[in-house]
């Protein structure tokens, strides 16, 4: 009996110490307070540190929802904008028109014909009244008329216009012949050359603008008897056919074709207009070979 004694007593201590133990665990399980003093916990120890804790960080806040990109801006479709009732209507005349016009080629039946040239009338119709209303208009508004426009179509108007363009264009070939002549190429034995020369020698007299013959073949002409016989300038201006006119400014040595065989006085006036407006249009310098005419020309112009 005296020997069970100690051994429930030992039994009891390790009672004890499992109690103890169990209930250290449970310490140790249960967080700690950061605000309790750290003797409080002595079962860390007296050398323990322990870095504070950090503070998780905050979820960033949502951002704001994009605007859309340029790219998805451009790719989305673009609603055109409505068409007006009368494009509309224009359009939808149109694609009947043109589908009964292709109905009557491939069916030319009588109906297919007559229903095409029915609604051809209407289109007609509309047409002629649209053309009314434009006419009233321009008639009302001389910026809009195109009768005002340039050479006028009346010809009473065309008269008076063909005159004052007549007299401008002699008063610039006046002006023209103060340093310009005429060089008028031909041969004795050419009948066109003959029937020509009288119509030159009178613009000569109209205009003032010295002419200059220049025989190739060295035969006379009847109204110039100071003819030229030809020096080598005829080859060099490559003049393959008579008669030919060319106007030449002796003191810059440019020479300008104006036309070949006969041309009426209202011609050579128009032309040798146009070719002053535009000097440098097709203009030949004198060459060597034509030193002797030039200087020719320069005294029968100083004369």
């Amino acid at each position: 009996m005296t020997l069970r004694r100690p051994a429930s007593r030992q039994v009891r201590l390790a009672l004890c110490l499992v109690v103890t133990l169990g209930s250290g665990t449970i310490v140790l399980a249960q967080p700690q307070d950061s605000g309790r003093p750290y003797w409080s916990d002595n079962w860390r120890g007296w050398h323990f540190y322990e870095e504070p804790e950090v503070p998780p960080p905050e979820p960033p806040a949502s951002a704001p929802r994009q605007a859309a990109t340029p790219s998805s801006a451009a790719t989305a479709p673009r609603r055109s904008p409505a068409k007006l009732p009368e494009v509309v209507e224009f359009e939808r005349l149109q694609k009947a028109l043109e589908e009964r016009r292709h109905i009557a080629i491939m069916r030319p039946t009588e109906a297919n014909v007559r229903r095409y040239m029915e609604l051809e009338a209407q289109v007609v119709s509309r047409a002629s009244t649209f053309a009314d209303v434009a006419q009233r208009i321009a008639w009302a508004s001389p910026e809009l008329d195109p009768t005002l426009q340039g050479r006028p179509v009346n010809a009473k108007a065309l008269e008076v216009f063909d005159q004052l363009q007549t007299a401008q264009r002699s008063q610039s070939i006046s002006a023209l012949g103060r340093d310009h002549v005429l060089f008028f190429f031909f041969r004795s034995d050419c009948p066109y050359c003959h029937a020509f020369a009288p119509t030159l020698e009178a613009f000569q007299a109209r205009h003032g603008i010295k002419v200059v013959a220049i025989s190739v073949d060295g035969g006379p002409i009847p109204g110039f008897a100071d003819a030229r016989r030809d020096n080598g300038i005829a080859t060099t201006l490559r003049v393959s056919q008579v008669p030919a006119v060319y106007l030449a400014q002796p003191f810059t040595g440019k020479i300008t074709p104006i036309g070949f065989g006969v041309l009426s006085e209202a011609q050579l006036v128009e032309r040798i207009s146009m070719v002053a407006a535009s000097p440098d249009s097709a203009a030949t310098p004198f060459l060597g070979a034509t030193g002797g005419l030039q200087a020719q020309a320069r005294l029968t112009h100083q004369r």
